[in-house]
């Protein structure tokens, strides 16, 4: 049975940190794929035109056989839901033990994703912690158990594991905003990412 990671996100941009979750995930568990699966229309957040964050997910995933992009929601106009991603990718890839990676902040939001209990139990969850000041893997660990505990609570398991990452704190967000004012963005994205960006004039105030 092979084993296959699904890496969602919005990806809004792609970044130095994004690959760095989705490389230590392949060393961790021993995975053979990564499939990288930009959502069309995020439900709770506005986002970057799906078109050009598909294209610069394309640009920094290149250079790593390993990691695909698999745009089974780009034929959907409406809003995308994750048990229908799985759904549709375990149709193209048969005898595949699935798993997920995701970020803490998304992964406490699953008890309230569509359909999220029966998700719950489709795939492997691996967590990417996020690294601030104040945070540590024992408190990221304790997040974690407090959300297999409403699972327990509606009587369904998740399997789950923290996945062990550099600390390197990088955001969307963050660039995003260095973008608007101009400033440089060159240790946190590809070089590639970061051409298309300045080509498109993404993020900056006049894209606003």
């Amino acid at each position: 049975m092979q084993q296959i990671a699904i890496f969602g996100g919005t990806f809004d941009p792609t970044h130095w940190g994004h690959l760095l979750i989705a490389e230590s995930a392949m060393a961790q568990i021993a995975i053979e794929q990564v499939i990288w699966l930009p959502s069309v229309n995020p439900p709770h957040k506005q986002a970057t035109a799906f078109e050009h964050r598909l294209a610069m997910i394309k640009l920094a995933i290149k250079d790593n056989s390993k990691f695909t992009v698999f745009q089974v929601e780009q034929e959907s106009y409406e809003s995308s839901y994750a048990i229908n991603t799985l759904i549709n990718l375990s149709n193209f890839y048969p005898n595949t033990r699935w798993y997920w990676i995701i970020g803490l902040d998304a992964f406490q939001t699953l008890p309230r994703w569509y359909r999220g209990t029966e998700l719950a139990q489709m795939c492997n969850w691996l967590i990417a912690p996020r690294f601030t000041s104040a945070e540590t893997i024992s408190q990221t660990e304790l997040v974690c158990k407090q959300v297999e505990q409403k699972f327990k609570e509606l009587s369904y398991t998740i399997n789950w594991q923290l996945l062990q990452t550099p600390k390197v704190r990088i955001s969307s967000s963050q660039i995003r905003e260095f973008c608007r004012h101009g400033v440089s963005i060159d240790d946190l994205v590809p070089e590639s990412v970061k051409l298309y960006i300045a080509t498109h004039g993404l993020y900056s105030e006049l894209s606003k």
